[in-house]
């Protein structure tokens, strides 16, 4: 699998739509085979949606992420998990063990309601 993960800082790009690079990750057999950089050239949501399955990309993971953004990106193939943050080793070791589902990494707001006591 060929994971994409817009960086900013060490960390999950908050917003993909503005980010300016990502890190593409291919994950095999349970573990990490390697890791590079690519630029995100343009800001046009389609012309993005292109250029990730050029590059392989078969998941996006990622923060926030407009509507047309994702519609572009699922026309093209990409599955994404938004809502995404936290600093990039992280993510992907999260990535690997196939946890990026139990919420530790969910965006403040973004995720499970906590369970609240009933009050008498």
């Amino acid at each position: 699998m060929r994971v994409a993960i817009p960086l900013w800082e060490g960390r999950v790009s908050p917003v993909f739509d503005e980010a300016g690079r990502i890190l593409v990750v291919d994950i095999r057999n349970g573990a990490e085979q390697s890791r590079h950089e690519e630029p995100l050239r343009t800001r046009n949501p389609f012309e993005r949606a292109h250029a990730l399955p050029k590059l392989g990309v078969d998941l996006l993971v990622c923060g926030m992420i407009s509507r047309k953004q994702q519609a572009a990106l699922g026309q093209a193939g990409v599955r994404i998990v938004p809502h995404i943050c936290g600093p990039i080793d992280e993510v992907i070791a999260a990535c690997v063990a196939d946890r990026l589902g139990d919420g530790d990494l969910l965006m403040p707001g973004c995720g499970r309601r906590r369970e609240t006591p009933d009050r008498e």
